[in-house]
């Protein structure tokens, strides 16, 4: 829906258009083919005082339905249209007195205004004024239907813009740590973090307003962040890139939440050979982004982590930008666990499976405490 001025700019839908067509050309069809089916001639008359009768119909649709009976002035609105079907009569009466001057006979005998023709057009008047108060309230269920949409959408802007405000000060929070931490250790490569940290801003304050952005500078946001990362850690840290990213839109921010609880749980925990691995694949059909991680965290524990505020607005995103047509998957396995539960490790290796036909990739995660995260978003 337009809006001028923060008013809605209404626009003559189809279905209005084809009513009052119907308005214009029913009376003088149904005339035409019962009195004058074999004079051609007075049909351009017939339909001629039909059109100039249409605006009447138009503005009582638009003035008096609007104005008094959807506001519920019922008794105003009976007296006004009584009025108005009147008036309407009196019309009639004007021209079929001028057309029946110049008739023939059987062209007078239906311009009389006798009370048969009274009662005819009587009868036509109040069937236009009902479709014209029909055309009103269709024509008001459409434009609140399409001002529901378009509230809905914006809603939908706002909350997604909510969620972004609310992974900026997080994703910066996070990094702000990293950087106190090697500060603290007096490392030298505290002035290059610094440099990437102010990459990635340049990226969330400029880029990040825009509804998409091209996928190419989202992997480059999430280059920056891994390579700041591996600055902090000597840890097996991996990031690979299948398929072509070029002239690829995609909203922003939707990977990131996912590749930085990887490292916060790869690197929070008291495994010695740290790793994480994590792959862009890019298909005709389908984005896919996976994050495999080690983790020494119970289950029970990662559960309650994997709520945290990044996740969460995350996941909120992608409800909201892709209700049907997104898949993600978290699954952790535990390698102590697996070897006395068959059971379990069945299921997880039949998901993973699904997911990763890669047997090296597999291998790492089952022989492993890990954490896998595969987000599928599908391409229009």
């Amino acid at each position: 829906m337009e809006f001028d001025n923060d008013r809605p700019v209404k626009h003559t839908g189809k279905i209005e258009i084809f009513c009052w067509v119907l308005l214009a050309l029913m009376n003088p069809l149904m005339n035409c083919l019962t009195f004058f089916l074999n004079d051609a001639k007075i049909w351009w008359f017939v339909f001629g005082v039909n059109l100039l009768l249409l605006p009447a119909y138009i503005f009582y649709s638009a003035i008096i339905v609007s104005r008094f009976l959807y506001k519920k002035k019922y008794v105003q609105f009976f007296g006004l249209t009584i009025l108005f079907l009147v008036v309407i009569q009196l019309i009639l009466s004007g021209i079929y007195s001028i057309i029946w001057d110049f008739g023939s006979q059987a062209e007078q005998a239906y311009f009389t205004y006798s009370f048969s023709t009274v009662i005819r057009e009587c009868l036509w008047s109040i069937i236009y004024t009902l479709i014209a108060i029909a055309i009103y309230f269709i024509n008001k269920a459409s434009d609140e239907r399409k001002l529901l949409i378009a509230l809905q959408k914006d809603n939908n802007n706002f909350r997604l813009k909510y969620l972004r405000a609310q992974l900026n000060p997080h994703f910066l929070f996070n990094t702000l740590n990293s950087i106190y931490s090697l500060s603290m250790q007096k490392s030298d490569e505290t002035p290059n973090v610094v440099l990437k940290l102010a990459d990635l801003m340049r990226y969330l304050i400029y880029e990040c307003n825009e509804d998409k952005i091209l996928l190419s500078k989202e992997i480059e946001f999430i280059r920056n962040y891994i390579e700041l990362e591996k600055i902090r850690y000597n840890a097996d840290i991996r990031f690979e890139i299948e398929g072509d990213a070029d002239d690829i839109m995609i909203e922003p921010l939707l990977f990131i939440s996912f590749i930085e609880n990887g490292f916060k749980h790869a690197f929070d925990s008291a495994y010695t050979n740290a790793f994480i691995y994590i792959t862009i694949k890019i298909k005709p059909e389908q984005i896919a982004l996976t994050v495999i991680n080690n983790t020494s965290i119970d289950l029970e524990t990662q559960a309650k982590k994997i709520q945290g505020t990044g996740i969460r607005a995350s996941k909120n995103m992608l409800e909201l930008l892709y209700p049907t047509s997104h898949a993600l998957h978290i699954i952790q396995t535990e390698k102590e666990e697996s070897r006395s539960t068959e059971l379990r490790m069945q299921n997880a290796r039949r998901r993973l499976e699904n997911l990763y036909p890669d047997s090296h990739t597999l291998d790492v995660i089952l022989s492993n405490n890990t954490f896998t995260v595969s987000l599928i978003l599908k391409r229009a």
